[in-house]
């Protein structure tokens, strides 16, 4: 397919298939596009061909969910364009959206297309959060999603002996995946606690299903003998190559650490992480409006058929707050709706709508709850020795980003930014945004506009040329 698109959806994982399956489904001419090669995004991450997995579902939960997905998106008028790494989404002359990307294995060296289409869906996902702490920077340690991504796309695991850490559901979910995997998994490492949830017992009620997956994981905890360690966190990591061992401390109310009360655990990786940041840079570079959420982080403010504040821009999924797959794909098929009114077309029984919408809210709530209950404290920088890094891209250290603020007068991220150089390596920020934040004493979610939202090489931008592009349709499979 070529010319102007009803539809570009960005990102494949739950939120843009069901945004792209449902806008087929109701005639309209839809483009997906995706840094990966297959369909999924990170949830429903699938082992490359060559690894020869027999059943890949075995890895996955709500597996059901994703092949009816895909059965819907093959029957519509949707073209799946994978290996789009999208960069920037304008406004064209004529009111349509045009979506640049640069296509190939690895953005920065891709060559450049450009897709336009009447309407846009966001649904590009989350990455991780982490919290830097002495040792983070050791081969063994990795994100405790990635350690997950590792499981589902490459049938590894990081280590045999794998410590768990960091806060959120997340880390249930990653410690049985593991330890069903063949690892050991000698402790989860939670730094909050689950009592917190009392606080919150509506939104818990009326969500038995996510009660039930909670029930879940932690049987599976209970089946493999994982410990599990409340109001504690990993706050150093030992070793000369790799990780051999990780010191992990209780914390007070505030996430400080509770001086002696440091114990040694033996191991070989960590998987670690603090929660999911909601991946918007494309959507605030055009200026869409923005929330806080209960963790500190900022998402997309989203109307009640998922528009953002920008006439013509739609999200769906994590941009507009972490909440998981099951509500990523209620979002998605209620701004698919949504955008098939605005452009014509039926947009399917009301009733429907209606029952979305309501869904879409009690799980809404459900996350915020979560969110809340996990939420960093502001005591954790206190883990820090002036030595460790912060920014790993740049190689910027604590001690430097305190001495910006104390003998330079540096008050926000921004302004360490411009002193200390933190942030303006590869990763943009997305790795020591959230800490380099908390060390500038502002308090405040790093900002997440950025001109370019994926790197991008200065042949690559010279060569987007005037005409569209876009490659042959990819497998749906």
């Amino acid at each position: 397919m070529t010319g102007v698109f009803d539809l570009v959806v960005v990102g494949a994982g739950p939120a843009g298939l069901a945004g792209a399956g449902t806008a087929g489904e109701l005639g309209l001419r839809v483009a997906l596009l995706d840094m990966a090669e297959h369909l999924g995004g990170q949830f429903y991450r699938q082992p490359a061909a060559g690894l020869g997995a027999a059943r890949p579902e075995a890895l996955h939960h709500d597996w059901d969910a994703f092949v009816a997905l895909r059965k819907r998106l093959a029957a519509g008028r949707v073209e799946h364009l994978g290996r789009h790494h999208v960069w920037a989404v304008e406004r064209g002359g004529d009111g349509d959206w045009a979506v640049h990307a640069v296509v190939g294995d690895d953005g920065g060296e891709g060559r450049p297309v450009r897709v336009r289409a009447r309407a846009v869906l966001l649904a590009t996902g989350a990455y991780e959060r982490q919290l830097p702490f002495p040792g983070w920077t050791l081969p063994g340690v990795v994100g405790a999603g990635g350690a997950q991504a590792m499981l589902k796309g490459g049938l590894v695991l990081p280590g045999r002996r794998v410590v768990v850490a960091g806060s959120g559901p997340l880390l249930l979910a990653v410690a049985s995946s593991l330890a069903s995997a063949g690892a050991e998994v000698p402790a989860v490492i939670e730094a909050s606690g689950y009592l917190g949830y009392a606080r919150h017992p509506r939104a818990l009620a009326v969500n038995p299903r996510k009660l039930a997956e909670g029930l879940t994981h932690g049987a599976a905890l209970l089946r493999h003998r994982i410990a599990l360690r409340t109001r504690s966190a990993v706050t150093e990591a030992h070793g000369s190559e790799r990780v051999e061992a990780v010191t992990v401390s209780r914390l007070d109310a505030r996430w400080r650490p509770v001086p002696g009360s440091g114990r040694r655990i033996a191991c070989d990786a960590l998987a670690v992480g603090h929660g999911l940041v909601p991946g918007i840079e494309l959507g605030t570079t055009l200026g869409c409006g923005t929330r806080t959420t209960a963790d500190n982080t900022l998402a997309l403010h989203l109307g009640s058929g998922q528009e953002t504040s920008v006439r013509g821009v739609w999200g769906a999924g994590e941009v507009g707050g972490v909440a998981g797959a099951q509500l990523a794909r209620i979002e998605g098929e209620l701004a698919a709706r949504s955008i098939a009114a605005r452009l014509g077309r039926d947009p399917g029984p009301e009733g429907r709508v209606r029952q979305l919408s309501s869904r879409r809210t009690r799980l809404r709530t459900f996350a915020e709850a979560l969110a809340a209950t996990h939420a960093p404290g502001p005591g954790w920088t206190g883990w820090l020795s002036d030595d460790t890094e912060v920014c790993r891209c740049e190689e910027v250290t604590a001690g430097r980003v305190r001495e910006a603020v104390a003998d330079q007068g540096a008050r926000d991220a921004r302004t360490v930014k411009l002193f200390t150089r933190a942030g303006m390596g590869w990763c943009q920020g997305r790795m020591c945004g959230a800490a380099v934040s908390c060390l500038a004493g502002d308090g405040q979610p790093p900002a997440q506009r950025r001109p370019l939202a994926v790197p991008l090489t200065l042949g690559a931008l010279a060569g987007q040329g005037p005409e569209d592009a876009s490659e042959p349709s990819q497998s749906q499979t």
